[in-house]
This record gives structure tokens, sequence and C-alpha cells, in this order.
């Protein structure tokens, strides 16, 4: 091949010149700077989700409360999420409300059924899972029990917006829901006069009231933590440079480049 004029097929390589050196210096200090406080970060998160988790895990294991006392903790601005609860009362059925789930590789809907307690109050009840073919209450209803029911769950606030913009809207009119919007499942409820809607919900334990009844026990308690993962990626990360760098001066230094001229 013949190369075009004013040109050769080896470039020799650049010179190493002052401003080159400073800027490879402070790259590497500013690179190493982020890689440890994106580490350290991580470390702080692991504690703080290993916190996070040893306060569920007590949570779910204390007593049940009534669900004024929910009621009570959530006005305060406290965390509610798991606390065990129990509640009296009976289920409108006619209510129930559809939220596209699976189980155990099934496709189907956890059934969130209005029940209206004692003192006039109503809060959606997540009675458990049944498959997508069942969602219509007639082909259960011998597993909708009629009357006074008692129920124990763990208390479950109700989100004000959807997870992320990949969940589709509800389509209340379809009864059929993406992410439980308590003011969307309550759009066309029949509620006695003077009703107050509880803001928010509650997952029923596990077993079931009948042959027909949803699956309850639905409540998934699987936090991801692998902040621990992160951090020694940050940290690897940071210490190869650190060898590199340290590498460059000494190669800096053998060649005796203390001065180059810029």
């Amino acid at each position: 091949m013949i190369d075009a004029p004013g040109t050769t097929e080896d470039q020799p390589p650049r010179p190493l010149t002052r401003g080159r050196i400073v800027a490879i210096i402070v790259l590497c200090v500013v690179s190493l700077g982020i890689l440890l406080s994106l580490g350290t970060w991580q470390v702080e998160r692991l504690f703080w989700k290993q916190g996070l988790i040893a306060t569920i895990d007590a949570r779910i294991h204390a007593a049940p409360v009534p669900l004024a006392e929910i009621a009570r903790r959530q006005a305060a601005g406290e965390d509610i999420d798991y606390v065990p609860v129990q509640a009296s009362g009976r289920f409108l059925h006619s209510g129930e409300r559809y939220f596209l789930a699976t189980m155990e590789g099934a496709a189907g809907w956890h059934v969130l059924t209005p029940l209206i307690l004692g003192d006039g109050s109503v809060v959606f009840v997540n009675r458990g899972f049944v498959p997508y073919e069942r969602k219509d209450p007639a082909t259960r209803a011998a597993g909708n029990p009629g009357g006074e029911v008692s129920i124990t769950g763990l208390a479950r606030a109700a989100p004000t917006a959807k997870p992320n913009p990949f969940v589709p809207d509800n389509d209340p009119a379809k009864n059929a829901f993406f992410w439980r919007s308590v003011p969307e499942m309550a759009q066309g409820l029949d509620l006695p006069a003077g009703s107050r809607l509880l803001p928010f919900l509650v997952d029923a334990s596990g077993g079931q009231v009948g042959p027909d009844a949803p699956i309850g026990g639905t409540t998934v308690i699987d936090i991801p933590n692998s902040h621990l993962e992160y951090a020694i990626t940050w940290f690897s990360l940071a210490l190869a440079l650190f060898v590199i760098f340290v590498l460059f001066l000494v190669h800096l230094w053998r060649r005796g480049r203390g001065g180059p001229q810029g």
C-alpha cells in the first residue's frame, strides 16, 4: 500500500508534556475520589438496609394492633408498613376490586374487598389470590363469607402515585388495577351513609375462609440487599485505578521526567 503524502504508518507517541502529566494526575485523583465516594455511599446504604430488614422482621412478628392504632400512627407520620393488625367487620363483596398478579407462575388477581367496620370506617383488604378465570365472584361464591368476620393481616401504606412510568394506568371502568390507588378503587362503591374510607390497606394473612376463598398471605417481604456487592465493585475499581496511577508515577520517575517542557 502506498501511504498518502505527509503520513506514516507508525506515528511516534506524543511526548508527556507538563500539561498532559498534570491532566492525567488530576483525572486520576478525581476519579479515585468519585469511586471511593460511591463505595462509601454503598456501605452506608448497606447498614441502612440491614437496619430496615431487622426492623421489618421484628415488626411482622409483633402482636397485632387494632386498625384505629394504624390510623393514629399514619396520621402522626409514622411508618405503618407490615404492622400486624386485627379487625372485625362485614365484607362488601359487591365492591371487590382486582389487582393483576401472579402466584407460582400462574396469572390471576389479588382480590381487594372493602371491609365495613363497626364504627362505619371502611378499609380495603387484600384477601388473596384467585386464578385469572375466577375473577368473577359468582365462580367462588362459597368462599365469600357473609355476616361478621374477623381478620388478621399486615397494614400496608397505600401509594399516592404510580411506582414508575412503566406501570399501566388503572382502569376502574374494567375493574382492573395495576397499582393500589385507594381513591380509584373507591370509585363507584355503594357504601353506607357516613362511611369513612381509611387511607391504607390490609393484606390478609394466609389461610382460606372456605374452599373457594382467595389464597391469603400474599405479602412479599423480599427486600433486596446488594449494597455489599456494589461497595466491593466500587472499591475494587478504585484499587485498580490506584495501582495504575502508582505505576504511572513510577514510570515518570524512572524516565527522569521531573521537569518536562510545556
